[in-house]
């Protein structure tokens, strides 16, 4: 046990972390423990008035159980995928496609998730119920700590998305039109690396995929969105404007065509919200 830290960092970013700093709040203690820190938050205690209280470790099971399927998964070459997403695998881990261009661990592991509860066998998924919010979309959430490459990520899921589609036109598991919701301006100006035609496309900028597969990636389309565009103005909202504009509430059409523009007419989309705790 010891009572500080003195080496903070104990993990490769390029690899699954292997041991974790476990605080002791009764001895105020350090214990280096072996493995993974299971995935988690902290609460304040209850009655806690103390600055320095560490608060409760509340687990949070669904990550801890689909973790250790995604590794076996991924040790056993990703079976059940499409031949384009092994490719794409292929291409991420690829040593020589990433000599100075490497991808952390963590941005690995957050794609190849979300291909696995698309793409892998049901047997394999036994017991993992995602939660709903009980509306008629699946919503898949993929948390990540700041400055560990999100961006890079949604790169990932829109190349794996479109080239999926591109390829296998009737697999409705995947889609060619890719809503991007940003919780700003300033994001929404940063987010435009996601234009697989745009100058400084991080599809290019970061080898995310090969060469003879770009004019297949330039077939989708990406529509980036700042969120406050997406306000709906209700007939209550309106009555309580002062001024002489008194129109009515748009029509669920006309609001669809005016958000999502040439996208309004697809039956299939994707829909990647960033920095989803703003929404």
């Amino acid at each position: 046990m010891k009572q500080s830290i003195d080496q903070l960092i104990i993990n490769s970013p390029y690899e699954e972390p292997k041991q974790y700093w476990s605080y002791d709040r009764e001895t105020r203690s350090f214990t280096l423990k072996e493995g993974r820190r299971p995935a988690g938050y902290i609460i304040a205690s209850e009655n806690s008035k103390s600055f320095d209280d560490p608060g409760v470790f509340i687990e949070i099971p669904l990550v801890n159980t689909i973790r250790p399927r995604v590794r076996t998964w991924r040790e056993a070459g990703f079976p059940g995928v499409t031949g384009i997403t092994k490719r794409l695998l292929e291409h991420w881990h690829n040593p020589e496609e990433r000599e100075h261009l490497r991808f952390f661990f963590c941005q690995l592991e957050a794609i190849e998730t979300l291909i696995w509860l698309t793409e892998a066998a049901e047997s394999e998924k036994v017991g993992i119920e995602i939660p709903s919010d009980g509306g008629l979309f699946k919503r898949l959430c993929s948390k990540m700590a700041t400055g560990s490459g999100k961006t890079i990520v949604m790169a990932m899921l829109i190349a794996w998305q479109v080239l999926n589609k591109v390829t296998y036109p009737h697999d409705t598991r995947f889609s060619r039109h890719i809503f991007v919701v940003a919780p700003g301006l300033t994001v929404k100006n940063r987010l435009q690396v996601l234009m697989p035609s745009g100058l400084g496309n991080y599809y290019e900028e970061f080898n995310i995929v090969p060469q003879a597969l770009f004019e297949k990636l330039r077939q989708g389309k990406v529509l980036i969105q700042n969120w406050h565009a997406l306000n709906w103005e209700t007939e209550e909202k309106i009555a309580k404007k002062k001024g002489v504009d008194k129109r009515g509430a748009k029509s669920n059409e006309a609001y669809v065509r005016e958000i999502l523009g040439e996208l309004a007419t697809a039956h299939n989309m994707v829909v990647i919200n960033d920095e989803a705790h703003h929404a």
